[in-house]
């Protein structure tokens, strides 16, 4: 059955308030316990109505949150008397109701386009209670044209609706209307009627109020088929279906499936904010952006609508020789803010396409040079740069690496700075970053040899989110400089944002050869990446057709129109809602809270750089002695913490905080405060 529906409609006073009225009694008549909810009232008596009828005894603030006393719209009405409407008290009180009773009634105010604030609109509410809709129609002049829009935005909107509901409010109508008119708009929008309420002489009576209201609700009740209301379409026989095809049919990615197979999958149906909804209907944290990628939250209004827009106009067209607008007006965008000097931008659709990418261009670069010999790289263990041939010929993660190791081709690879546990066994910053002599020492030795250097600017993501001391990068380039080593800088997990400057190269001032980004690009809406050059690494690929000068390399969906949509749409976001400057106490208080983590006995170090956090958990705290990789503590504490309603990802033992950039402080207090208890519950 069914547990909650919102009552909506196509206009106000429409008969909202009957209809809701209408299904509480015959709940009630039935013996099923209805709650009724009315978020946000403005003038009226809707809410004495509907209390009435449900005769239930809860504080007034629970099932009225706002109440206004000027019958205007929300936003106005809100702003008359200073008080801002907040979607999360709303959803809390929603979720009260909704354990209290087997049927929660709720009813809107207006339409679905009513404006709730300057950003939000009903449809938004609607999103974030998660919950079915039913249609009140007025059959009046309109009726048609108003119904197929509100269903349309019912449909952009990705609302469940669960149908119509005619209600003849005003007496005198066109016959032909009042027949035709519902056949058409359910024909129209292929959505089903529930029901059908005539005139009723009864509303004129002036008799026995208690009376009246009794047989008003009667004659409606009989027009409407509550089978279908009531009636949930996610079964928990679907549920199953799809978890065990998750199971049979599903090869998943960095998953032992053995341990899978043995785990009840969690399984995302819907994502709003800063939260997912798996498919049984419990809303998880998203403490990771969905592995490192999202930044506004998921539903964000204008990267949806700039991506249904896109559609609307032209899904893909191939960029080999062609061009598109979105890609064109994006690598503007990217050029006003990525590094000075950066300034050609060549499309591909994940990070280890990127920095393939970034690889060739910089080997094909040395032998338009005439320097052949310069066709090594040199990298850093614990590096990761991705699951591709080349980009994992590049890493220096053994467990990523180990295995492929007689596919890939080699790379000179040195130390990375990792102070926590320095090989040199030095402690920053008196050691005055040593570690840096070796591989000017490799540098000087072979660097005849070397195209190309690359690495992650500032944070080492895979290895742990290992910190690189200030001054190591600024360093690295004026050694790559020295000996004519091109540098690429892999910000596929750092760029946009999460070290709180938009990219992690700005900290030190630091200009690359070639850029990789990917990730974050699109704020987490699709597939899409870009690999930057300067204008020197550019020009040495261009020629006379006959040369063969060209970088012959491509994807299909190379600089995709929709992806690129989503990432214009994505930096003007940082843009008009200052993204960055409101990071900055919400970074402060994260450092500050995390101070904390290091009283629990097992927490080795903490590492921060902007929102990118790593808790290394160890053994012996003393001695730093790590946990054994058949121990599973990673995974033992991140299944511990999804039970709190948190979804995280370990890396090994290190336990990884990477919220969307979104993310409220109330909401990061909860991910903190649940990242340590499940860290505390395995200790």
């Amino acid at each position: 059955m069914r547990r909650a529906v919102f009552i909506t409609g196509t206009d106000t006073e429409i008969g909202k308030t009957v209809v809701s009225a209408a299904i509480i009694h015959t709940l009630q008549e039935k013996n099923i316990s209805c709650g009724v909810m009315k978020p946000i009232q403005c003038g009226g008596d809707d809410i004495q109505i509907l209390k009435e009828v449900s005769q239930i005894n809860e504080p007034p603030s629970l099932i009225n949150p706002y109440s206004f006393s000027k019958p205007f719209s929300p936003h106005l009405a809100s702003k008359l008397e200073k008080r801002k409407i907040d979607l999360e008290k709303i959803y809390r009180s929603y979720l009260t109701l909704k354990e209290k009773y087997q049927v929660l009634v709720v009813e809107g105010a207006g339409g679905l386009l009513v404006p709730i604030s300057k950003d939000l609109f009903m449809v938004d509410l609607i999103k974030r209670l998660n919950i079915g809709i039913i249609i009140v129609v007025g059959l009046r002049v309109g009726a048609i044209n108003h119904s197929l829009l509100t269903i349309e935005i019912a449909k952009k909107y990705g609302l469940e609706i669960i149908g119509l509901i005619f209600n003849q409010n005003q007496q005198e109508i066109s016959p032909i209307s009042k027949e035709d008119s519902p056949l058409i708009i359910s024909k129209l929008s292929q959505t089903k009627i529930l029901g059908m309420i005539p005139y009723l002489e009864v509303l004129e009576k002036k008799g026995n109020q208690e009376l009246t209201k009794r047989e008003f609700f009667k004659e409606i009740t009989k027009k409407i088929n509550l089978k279908y209301i009531l009636e949930d379409k996610l079964p928990a026989k679907r549920n199953k279906i799809l978890k065990d095809r998750d199971r049979s049919l599903v090869w998943h990615p960095f998953t032992q499936m053995k341990d899978y197979q043995e785990l009840e999958p969690l399984i995302i149906e819907e994502g709003k904010g800063c939260f997912l909804k798996d498919i049984e209907g419990n809303w998880y944290l998203d403490g990771i952006s969905s592995l490192w990628v999202n930044l506004h939250g998921h539903q964000k209004r204008e990267i949806d609508e700039a991506l249904i827009s896109q559609v609307n106009k032209i899904s893909h067209s191939t960029l080999l020789g062609l061009g598109n607008v979105p890609s064109v007006e994006l690598a503007g965008k990217l050029l006003e803010i990525t590094p000075q000097g950066l300034s050609k931008f060549f499309y591909s659709d994940n990070g280890s396409t990127a920095v393939e990418i970034a690889l060739k261009i910089a080997f094909q670069y040395w032998q338009h040079k005439k320097e052949v010999k310069k066709n090594k790289f040199l990298t850093f263990y614990n590096a990761y740069h991705g699951d591709t041939i080349g980009s994992v010929s590049v890493g220096g993660i053994d467990l990523f690496y180990k295995t492929f190791a007689p596919l890939l081709f080699s790379s000179f690879r040195v130390k990375a700075p990792y102070c926590y546990r320095c090989h040199l066994n030095l402690t920053y910053p008196d050691c005055q970053i040593s570690c840096l002599q070796e591989l000017e020492d490799l540098l000087v030795k072979h660097h005849q040899e070397i195209s190309a250097l690359i690495l992650e600017p500032i944070v080492q993501g895979a290895a742990g989110m290992i910190i690189q001391p200030e001054g190591f990068l600024k360093r690295v380039r004026e050694l790559t400089k020295k000996y004519q080593v091109l540098m690429i800088a892999d910000e596929v997990a750092t760029g946009f944002g999460r070290t709180g400057k938009m990219f992690a190269c700005q900290w030190e001032r630091v200009v690359p050869d070639i850029m990789c980004l990917a990730k974050s690009i699109t704020a987490g809406y699709l597939p899409l990446a870009v690999t930057i050059t300067t204008e020197e690494v550019y020009h040495a690929f261009l020629g006379e057709y006959e040369e063969k000068k060209t970088f012959f390399h491509g994807h299909t969906y190379t600089g995709n129109p929709l992806a690129c949509a989503c990432g214009l749409a994505n930096l003007e976001i940082f843009e008009k809602e200052k993204i960055l400057i409101k990071l900055e106490n919400k970074i402060k208080f994260l450092n500050q809270e995390l101070k904390y983590f290091l009283n629990l006995e097992h927490v080795g170090e903490v590492r921060q750089k902007g929102f990118m956090v790593g808790i290394e958990l160890v053994k012996n705290k003393e001695l730093k002695i790590p946990y054994h990789f058949e121990e599973k503590i990673g995974l033992k504490v991140t299944q511990a913490i999804r039970k709190k309603r948190v979804i995280l990802r370990p890396l090994g033992e290190t336990i990884v905080l990477m919220p969307p950039l979104s993310i409220s402080k109330d909401e990061l207090k909860f991910l903190l405060e649940v990242t340590y208890d499940g860290i505390k519950e395995v200790e």
